[in-house]
C-alpha cells in the first residue's frame, strides 16, 4: 500500500458544542461536548483512516493539551510521530446556535514554534525512506518560515514523493513556486498567485493551464464550496457539483475533499473519478455536526449519487 505522510505545523484540539440560543451577559448552558484531534494535516490523516486507508501524522505538540492531543489521536488508531514542544498545543472552540442554526468558531492564539522545533518536523519527513504522498495542510503558526512548504517540496523531490499543499497566502505562493504536486487553491487563492483581484469561472482553466505549464504543479484542484471543485491537468478538466444535502457544519469539509483524492489517487484511480470521491468526502462532512470529518458509509454513497448523475 503505498504511504502517506501528512505534515501540520499548527495542530489544535477542536471543541464543540452547541446552546440553545446565543445572548450577551448570560450564562449560557452547553449541550454535550465533542473534544477532537484538529488542524489541516491531522484532519487529512484521519480521514484518510476513516475511507480505509492509513496516514502517519506528523505534527509538533507539547504540555498537557499536547498530551491530551495524542491521546485523543491514539483513540482513533491513526498513527503519528509528535514532535515534543515547550509551549502547550492550541485549541479552538466551536458553537452552533440552535435558534439561528449558525456556528461560532473561536480559535485561540498559538504559542509559535521554535527553529528546532519546526525544524525537527522536517528531519522527521525526511527519514521516511518509502513514502510516495507527502500531505502539507494547514496554516502556519509564529516563528515557523513562509517558505517552509517550499521546503517540504524539496524534501519531496529528493525522495521522488508527491506533495500535496492545502494552504494560503505567501506559504501558498512559496510552494507553488518551488513545484508541487498538487495543491487545492480557492477561486480567491487562485487569482491571488497570478496577482489578480478576481477571477470569473470562464477563466478558471486558462489561468490554472497556466501554472500548470510553468511546471509548478501537475493537478490542481479548485474548490467552490457548495458549487463543487474542478481538477486541472495540463491534458484534462473536469467539474463536479457537490450533492445537495442538509448540511450541518462545513468544518473538515476541504480537509476531507484533500483525504478522499489523494486516497483515491494512491489507489489508482483515474482523476475524474477521484475528483468525484473527493467532493464526495467533504461534502459528507457538512453532514455532521461540529467538527466531525467524513464517514465512509456517507461518502460512498453521495459518491455513488454523483457516478449515476454524472
Amino acid at each position: 500500500m503505498p504511504r502517506i505522510v501528512t505534515v501540520t505545523f499548527s495542530p489544535c484540539i477542536d471543541k464543540s458544542t452547541s446552546v440553545p440560543f446565543v445572548v450577551p451577559d448570560k450564562k449560557l448552558r452547553c449541550n454535550s461536548l465533542l473534544l477532537q484531534p484538529g488542524g489541516g494535516g491531522i484532519n487529512v490523516a484521519r480521514a484518510i483512516h476513516q475511507l480505509g486507508g492509513e496516514a502517519t501524522a506528523i505534527f509538533p505538540a507539547g504540555g498537557y493539551t499536547g498530551k491530551f492531543f495524542n491521546h485523543l489521536l491514539e483513540k482513533e488508531n491513526v498513527p503519528f510521530i509528535c514532535i515534543e514542544t515547550d509551549h502547550e498545543t492550541r485549541e479552538s472552540i466551536t458553537i452552533l446556535d440552535h435558534s439561528t442554526n449558525q456556528q461560532y468558531k473561536f480559535g485561540l492564539p498559538d504559542n509559535g514554534l521554535s527553529e528546532e522545533e519546526w525544524g525537527r518536523c522536517l528531519m522527521a519527513v525526511e527519514e521516511f525512506t518509502d513514502v510516495e504522498f507527502i500531505v502539507a495542510s494547514g496554516s502556519l503558526p509564529r516563528g515557523v518560515p513562509l517558505d517552509i512548504y517550499a521546503r517540504l517540496s524539496r524534501i519531496a523531490k529528493n525522495k521522488n514523493a508527491k506533495l500535496v499543499v492545502d494552504t494560503s497566502g505567501e506559504a501558498l505562493k512559496h510552494a507553488v513556486h518551488e513545484g508541487v504536486y498538487l495543491f487545492k487553491p480557492n477561486l480567491g487563492e487562485l487569482s491571488s498567485l497570478i496577482g489578480k483581484e478576481r477571477i470569473e469561472s470562464e477563466e478558471i482553466e486558462a489561468v490554472a493551464r497556466e501554472i500548470l505549464n510553468r511546471g509548478q504543479a501537475e493537478i490542481i484542484v479548485i474548490s467552490m464550496g457548495k458549487s463543487g471543485a474542478m481538477l486541472i491537468t495540463k491534458n484534462e478538466a473536469y467539474y463536479t457539483s457537490a450533492p445537495n444535502v442538509t448540511s450541518k457544519s462545513t468544518v473538515g469539509a476541504g480537509d476531507s475533499m484533500v483525504a478522499g483524492i489523494v486516497h483515491s489517487i494512491s489507489k489508482g484511480w483515474n482523476m475524474h473519478h477521484a475528483l468525484q470521491y473527493g467532493v464526495a468526502c467533504g461534502t459528507a462532512a457538512t453532514m455532521n455536526p461540529g467538527t466531525e470529518l467524513c464517514h465512509k458509509e456517507d461518502a460512498d454513497l453521495l459518491y455513488s449519487m454523483i457516478t449515476d448523475i454524472q
